[in-house]
């Protein structure tokens, strides 16, 4: 019997985290869109993986006995995917970087050009995610690196090296009574309704709303979106308004968005990631010198 390793993916992550809720958020994905694959996998099996009750998931015996196993088994199988993928892209002399919209900014083209100055003949595959994955393809041994915004899901498992940071503003629909203030108080922001990066997307949507910075206050959300366009439409119809890097006003300024300073939150810290795995391997560790050497010190700030 064949078994789709998604079905594996996500039966481990119910296991370990013990709620769908909490799956759901790990995998990106819905909680119903999850339980359904948890479903397909007992059927397939023809055995009961789980108890549900209302306190979580609590693994049967049979399921026991296969979360025993099935982790082994999907590090072999990431491990060797990694290792073919990155094998097809050194035959190729290619890097695949993954990046989240506005992460380094113009810092970008300068890595790239250091980078194919140090392996003449290499290119450099740059692929911009959604904000659906935060990671940027890291996750899923799309990309060799990535350059992206922190925190992300799943950060504790790879690498991460600070390349600097920015202050949080807010953009607003340039109509709004805030749009005119020097300088606004994030508090005077708790109850307008925000445009979101999709719930899936865990903690990276949360520092996006500054949840940790609302001292309990309720976040109301206006629209969702994963893309820039998306993102800057929602803020000009006024759905919402939202934080953003202090870039984001000269990289994505559009008619009927005003970008504005906010005090009461912090920075947003812009960074280099890779698996574990890559720590020996001499093309992913150029491309991350090439980050660090190009750019500010972590401990400095860009306005």
């Amino acid at each position: 019997m064949d078994v789709d390793t998604r079905l594996l993916r996500y039966f481990v992550a119910v296991a370990e985290e013990g709620t769908l809720t909490r799956a759901a958020e790990r995998l990106f994905v819905s909680q119903p869109a999850l339980t359904k694959q948890i479903k397909q996998l007992e059927t397939r099996l023809g055995m009961r993986l789980f108890t549900r009750s209302r306190t979580g998931m609590t693994l049967t015996e049979p399921g026991r006995a296969l979360a025993e196993r099935v982790p082994a088994l999907l590090a072999d199988w990431d491990r060797m995917l990694r290792e073919t993928r990155s094998a097809a892209g050194r035959a190729a002399r290619t890097l695949r970087v993954g990046s989240m919209a506005s992460a380094a900014n113009e810092r970008t083209p300068h890595i790239v050009a250091e980078f194919t100055r140090r392996r003449p003949g290499w290119r450099v595959d740059m692929r911009q995610a959604s904000w659906g994955d935060p990671s940027a393809g890291l996750a899923a041994g799309d990309v060799d690196v990535a350059i992206l915004r922190l925190p992300f899901p799943g950060q504790d498992s790879l690498r991460t090296a600070v390349l600097f940071s920015e202050p949080r503003w807010v953009a607003l629909p340039e109509g709004h009574p805030c749009a005119a203030s020097e300088v606004i108080p994030f508090r005077e922001l708790w109850d307008e309704p925000f445009v979101a990066a999709p719930r899936a997307s865990g903690r990276w949507r949360d520092y996006w709303l500054a949840t940790d910075d609302r001292e309990g206050h309720p976040v109301r959300i206006g629209a969702v979106t994963d893309q820039p366009d998306d993102w800057l439409s929602a803020i000009a119809h006024g759905y919402g308004i939202a934080l953003a890097p202090a870039s984001a006003a000269r990289f994505y300024a559009r008619p009927g968005i005003t970008y504005r300073p906010v005090s009461g939150v912090g920075p947003s810290r812009v960074g280099v990631a890779w698996a574990r795995a890559d720590d020996t391997d001499p093309v992913v560790q150029d491309f991350v010198r090439c980050c660090l050497e190009n750019g500010p010190r972590p401990e400095e700030t860009i306005a």
